[in-house]
């Protein structure tokens, strides 16, 4: 098979991790995993995966809000660093002064100049998980794999710009249209629209105890 050049249909290009230090900032996990009933955009979480463009690896950067699961910002690009999570930021479509809590796992693309700035500049908490714990940023590691189920799986990317319209599409399909069992079968879009009116209907009551 070397000799002519031959690779097998079953051979599947392996992504290698490669290990390196983690953030050792000591900065609590103040979510602890309570990922439930949050208001909007009181917690985002934010995580990076892998996928094969042009026979390399390159990166897919996602910012959640926890309030109704929707992607709220997302990058690519061909490095696992802080720039590439500092674009997420970037493309955000809220303002991120709205933004309180900031939660990611430990990985050192978070560790650095760029995200403290953003942080600091819109007075946004950092909470990391805790040292080589998954669980604790569960969310957006259940994005990555329903990402990669979804729109990666079966697909070749030639370019970054062919990865970055397909993302795209896929977001806002998945903010607008996809259903979510635990969002009792609504979109993200479709559930923060019912939040707003119930909370724009308690207010109104409030309003009308406090006149009488």
């Amino acid at each position: 098979m070397k000799k002519y050049s031959l690779v097998s249909n079953y051979t599947v290009a392996q992504y290698k991790i490669r290990k390196s230090k983690c953030n050792e900032d000591e900065i609590e996990n103040i979510v602890n995993r309570e990922f439930n009933n949050r208001k909007k955009l009181e917690v985002v979480v934010n995580d990076l995966t892998y996928v094969r463009v042009n026979k390399r690896w390159c990166y897919i950067c996602t910012l959640l809000d926890l309030h109704n699961k929707e992607i709220i910002g997302y990058s690519v690009g061909e490095n696992k660093d802080a720039q590439l999570v500092y674009q997420v930021f970037l493309t955000c479509r809220y303002p991120l002064s709205e933004i309180e809590i900031f939660h990611t796992d430990r990985g050192n693309e978070f560790k650095n100049k760029l995200i403290d700035e953003v942080v600091t500049t819109f007075e946004i908490k950092r909470s990391l998980s805790a040292k080589g714990c998954p669980y604790d940023n569960s969310p957006a590691e259940t994005f990555n794999h329903i990402l990669k189920t979804e729109c990666i799986k079966g697909k070749k990317f030639g370019s970054l710009k062919e990865l970055e319209i397909e993302l795209m599409d896929y977001i806002n399909w998945y903010n607008n249209h996809r259903l979510h069992g635990s969002l009792g079968y609504l979109t993200p879009m479709e559930y923060k629209e019912k939040q707003l009116s119930l909370n724009g209907s308690k207010d109104k009551i409030s309003c009308e105890f406090a006149s009488v």
